[in-house]
């Protein structure tokens, strides 16, 4: 399993951190996904057949852009 954190600028509340987590959630291989406005960070543990590029491409499509 692989675990990536990502540096999200856009997450400002739970709501913010609610759509993040259901939505990469439901990408197959995604094990867990946490989110926090506090650190503007979300975290995903993931398998194949989700890839680091897949869930960034996710995350802008969802207007919550990745900056790493």
């Amino acid at each position: 399993m692989t675990t990536v954190t990502y540096n999200i600028p856009g997450i400002n509340c739970g709501h913010c951190e609610h759509t993040i987590k259901m939505e990469v959630g439901d990408l197959e291989g995604v094990q867990s996904v946490e989110a926090s406005s506090e650190s503007k960070t979300a975290t995903v543990a993931f398998d194949a057949p989700a890839t680091e590029q897949g869930i960034k491409d996710l995350l802008a499509e969802i207007n919550y852009p990745a900056v790493n």
